[in-house]
């Protein structure tokens, strides 16, 4: 019995290579929405100051952990559908939907500008769910319903705060 020679170079996982480049493409843009979120929200947790800063200052951190490994997780699905992953700040630039901030504003204002963040990656993620659901593409369905989640509940946490 003759053995089957694999091409390990090719990938056979049950998505054409346009939904795998199509799903990888809104993958990079959901990468750079929130490595850009990721700097921003640490960027925030150094500089914040005010009555506020032992929580912010405290929430920022959670979050900006949990975004890390985020962008970890989102590289690597990139990755499995054999694309490489943008991984420089000129890269994310162009593909983030995140506004870059200037300085250090004051907590109220830091706060506004997380929540546009978070609600910016939860519509990027929701962007993608017909090309994924078309190209029945569960693995990356689960990472973005994940992704919402997390994001929704942080833009209501952040929201919270601003209550009177």
């Amino acid at each position: 019995m003759a053995s089957k020679k694999i091409n390990l170079a090719h990938i056979d996982i049950g998505l054409s290579d346009k939904q795998r480049a199509e799903i990888a493409d809104g993958l990079k843009h959901l990468l750079a929405d929130t490595y850009t979120l990721y700097l921003k929200t640490h960027n925030y947790h150094w500089n914040v100051t005010g009555p506020m800063f032992q929580t912010l200052h405290l929430l920022f951190m959670d979050m900006y952990n949990e975004q890390w490994l985020a962008v970890d997780l989102l590289a690597e699905r990139i990755r499995a559908l054999g694309f490489p992953a943008p991984g420089t700040y000129r890269e994310f630039a162009a593909l983030t939907r995140i506004a870059d901030s200037e300085g250090a504003p004051n907590a109220k204002e830091m706060i506004r500008q997380l929540i546009a963040g978070q609600e910016t990656v939860v519509r990027t993620a929701r962007a993608m769910f017909p090309v994924v659901d078309k190209a029945n593409d569960q693995p990356t369905a689960d990472i973005l319903t994940q992704r919402m989640q997390i994001h929704e509940k942080n833009a209501w946490m952040l929201r919270s705060l601003l209550e009177e």
